[in-house]
Parts: structure tokens; sequence; C-alpha cells
């Protein structure tokens, strides 16, 4: 052998033995301080799967309006970079809870991001950029208050460790929808009414490509903060619920339309991924395709039947259709733990549900009356108005 190819392979052949040996190189600490950096190094590769969620997947996700797209990634870069920052401080403060460890933390911030871009979905296209901005400063900590009260036993209503939800279907999924229904509710004027969302081929590929990295990273997002030895079990689990979402969305496209609708396909297919969050490290897996069948039929059937009813109830447009994604497969993933985690506390469960729809419509509506205050887009779901042609 060469001694150049041997200095090649001698670094990789030292540095396979040190870390099958628990060997810490340059720290002290032995095999226990090893294996903590490696739980923590596969911690943050997760976490940038997230991120990856977050500014392609659901920046391209909404990007379907046809005139709307340079607002959407914009928005999307905006309301992240505020969100993540926001979310570290208040949590460094320990003004809601003790102070997590620091990657636990940034995905903590990113799943609190995530909910805040399921939000803007709702009055996307309505608002000035200044304003997405304001509603990712009076977001953060409503949504920081309800995972305060549920996962940590804030205020005494649910004892600390009773509410099961590992990925988010409660506590990110239907709080941000929910949010968002609350905020279009204040804030849907008679001329948004009359304006069309349009889309064409090109704007909904895109949205397609969004989609499809969320479906891709979405096993990294449920499985961000799970014990180890969980995180392949869960990461299936995930994948199983998204294919079975997949599947059913496109027979009930055709069932409802007629045709084919992409928008169903784009948004109901991820349906699963919503619906498996509060049970993905628990659930058989026989059990996780079921639920993502159920959630993925749920949602088309929100997107075609349950949307038009419920703007006009409400009085306002949810442009992205959320409360179809996120929060009716959100609700019933948070109640489908009931049934599928063995020793859950029914109380618990439906109290943190109860707890989580209360403070998300009311501070979603309040929200609303704060946003309208500082004024309304000319034109709606053009990108014209603030940007250079």
């Amino acid at each position: 052998m060469s001694k150049s190819r041997l200095l090649l392979i001698l670094p990789v052949a030292l540095a396979t033995l040190a870390v099958s040996s628990g060997v810490s190189w340059g720290s002290e600490g032995g095999e226990g301080a090893s294996l903590a950096s490696v739980v923590e190094v596969q911690k943050y590769n997760r976490s940038i799967h997230v991120m990856a969620m977050l500014l392609v997947g659901f920046g391209f996700l909404m990007v379907f309006v046809r005139r709307y797209g340079l607002s959407t990634v914009t928005a999307t870069y905006l309301v992240v970079s505020a969100a993540i920052p926001l979310y570290i401080v208040i949590n460094s403060l320990g003004l809601l809870g003790e102070p997590k460890p620091e990657i636990d933390k940034f995905l903590l911030a990113e799943f609190a991001a995530a909910s805040l871009l399921i939000c803007i979905g709702a009055p996307l296209g309505r608002l000035k950029m200044p304003q997405y901005l304001l509603l990712a400063v009076l977001f953060i900590p409503f949504y920081m208050i309800n995972e305060w009260i549920l996962l940590e036993g804030g205020l005494g209503l649910i004892p600390h460790g009773g509410f099961m939800d590992t990925g988010g279907s409660i506590l990110i999924h239907a709080f941000g929808a929910l949010f968002g229904l609350g905020v279009v509710m204040t804030m849907t004027s008679e001329q948004e009414f009359g304006t069309p969302i349009e889309s064409d081929a090109t704007s909904d590929q895109f949205s397609m490509l969004g989609s499809m990295v969320l479906w891709l990273f979405w096993p990294s997002f449920c499985a961000g903060l799970v014990a180890p030895e969980l995180v392949p079990y869960t990461a299936v689990n995930v994948v199983l619920s998204l294919c079975g979402a997949t599947i059913v969305t496109y027979f009930a496209s055709v069932q409802l339309r007629g045709k084919i609708a992409i928008a169903d396909v784009a948004n109901a297919a991820l349906a699963g991924g919503v619906a498996i969050g509060a049970t993905c490290d628990h659930a058989s897996h026989p059990s996780a395709f079921v639920i993502g069948i159920m959630a993925g039929a749920l949602s088309t059937y929100g997107f075609a039947v349950i949307q038009p009813k419920l703007q006009g109830m409400v009085k306002g447009i949810d442009t992205c259709g959320v409360t179809n994604l996120h929060g009716w497969p959100g609700l019933m993933g948070g109640f489908v733990a009931v049934f599928i985690i063995d020793g859950v506390s029914m109380s618990a469960q439906v109290t943190g549900i109860i707890i989580t729809v209360i403070i998300a419509l009311a501070a979603g509506y309040v929200t609303g009356k704060v946003l309208v205050g500082f004024g309304r887009k000319e034109k709606p779901y053009e990108d014209a108005e603030e940007f250079l042609e």
C-alpha cells in the first residue's frame, strides 16, 4: 500500500476506532460524555431537517397563490428569523418553565416557528410585510404559554407529563391552525371575500415541491426530541402514516371532485404526519397507517366540503386551508392518543385539547384586531404593492 493512500485511510480508521470504543478526544468525561455528544449531534442533524421544512417546505407549499410568491417566501424568511430568537430569549430567561439544554431549546424554537408558519397560512395574502413580523411577535408568547401549560404543568391545570403529544399534533399543528382561524375571523374584509385566490400550473408545481420537502423530512420533525432508541421506530411510523394519507387523498379527491385536485394532493397527503404526531413513538405500525388513512380522508373532505361552509360561518377566509391540513387532523391525532397510548389520562388529554382550542382562538381573535389597526393591503394576493418589478 502506498504511503499517500495509508495517510488517507489512517485518520478514518482511528476515528472509527475512537467512536466504537467510546473514546472522547480533546475533552474529559469518558464514554458517557462521548455518548451524550453523539446524541446532541444527532439532534442537531434532525434540527437541520426541520429547518429545511420551515424555509423550503412551508415556504414553497404556500406559493400556490399565483401573484403572491415573492411575498410568501419573504414572509417565511422573516417570521422564522423572528420566531426562533424570540423563543430562545424567553426560554433562556426562564419566564415559562426552566431553560432547556441548548439543542433542545433550538428544536423547540423551530417547532414554535412551524406553528407560526401554519398560522400565517390562514391570513396569507392579506397582510403587509411588517404585519407578518408583528404577528410573529404576538404569536410566540401565546404559543409558549400554551406549551408551558400542556407540557410543564403550568398553572396546575394538567399534571406534569400527563399530556401526550410527542410530535405536536395539538401543541404545534392544531394551535397554529386555530390561532390563524381566530385571526381571519376579525380581519377579512368584503373586498377580500370577493377576490378570488388564483393559482396556475407553475405555482401549483412549486407548491407540490414544498409538500414533498415536508413529506421527506417529517420523520425528523416528529422524532426531534424522542429517546435515541425510539428514533427509528418513530420514523417508520411517520412514513407509514404519510403513506396512508397520500394514498387515500388520491381516492378521496377523485370521489369528491370527479378529478384530482392538486391542492388536495399537496396538502392532505401531509395530514398523516400531522395526526400521527401525538402517538408517533407509541402507535403500532398498522395503527400508524390507519391513522394516516383517517387523517388524509378527513383533510380532503375538509378542503372539498367543510372549508366553504366554515368560511361563511366565521366570516373569514383561510387562504391555505390550514384548518383542513393542521386543525382537524391535529385534533383527531390528539384524541386518538387516548386509545393508542397505554396509561394515558383521558382527563389530562381532553383538558389539554380544550385549553389549546380556547387559547388559540381567543389569542388569534385579539391578534387579528391588533393587526387590523395597522392597515390593510390595497390589493390582496398581489406582490406588486411591496416589491420592485
